[in-house]
């Protein structure tokens, strides 16, 4: 049992240490991991393209959800389509873009409880 806490300490910092690299924030990068799962939008955007769509969706989600987002549909609805609408503004892959916006919404779920708190 310690010896998980003390790899989850260590998994926690590296993640810090990976956010300060790349000059993204614990939301910023917890997108541009959403986004970065598929690999083919990494070769195709690059990695400074990539962190600019995750700060972006970061402000917009966060600039949109309201405490009931996640039950109200006409608030993920709206949300679906300002995603996808960051996304094709940054060129993101075309064929690749309902997978990201489902991931991108998961993510935001996770976060936004964060952010209520805030």
């Amino acid at each position: 049992m310690i010896e998980e806490l003390v790899q989850l300490a260590k998994d926690m910092r590296e993640a810090d240490a990976r956010g300060e690299a790349l000059g993204l924030t614990e939301d910023d990068l917890a997108f541009y991991d959403a986004l970065g799962t598929n690999d083919s939008a990494v070769k195709v955007l690059g990695d400074e393209t990539l962190r600019a769509i995750a700060c972006v969706l970061v402000q917009t989600v966060r600039n949109n959800v309201t405490i009931d987002w996640t039950l109200r549909e006409n608030v993920r609805a709206q949300l679906r389509v300002l995603v996808k609408r960051v996304l094709r503004k940054h060129g993101y892959p075309p064929d690749k873009q309902e997978k990201a916006t489902q991931t991108v919404l998961e993510q935001a779920e996770v976060l936004s409880a964060d952010w209520a708190v805030a």
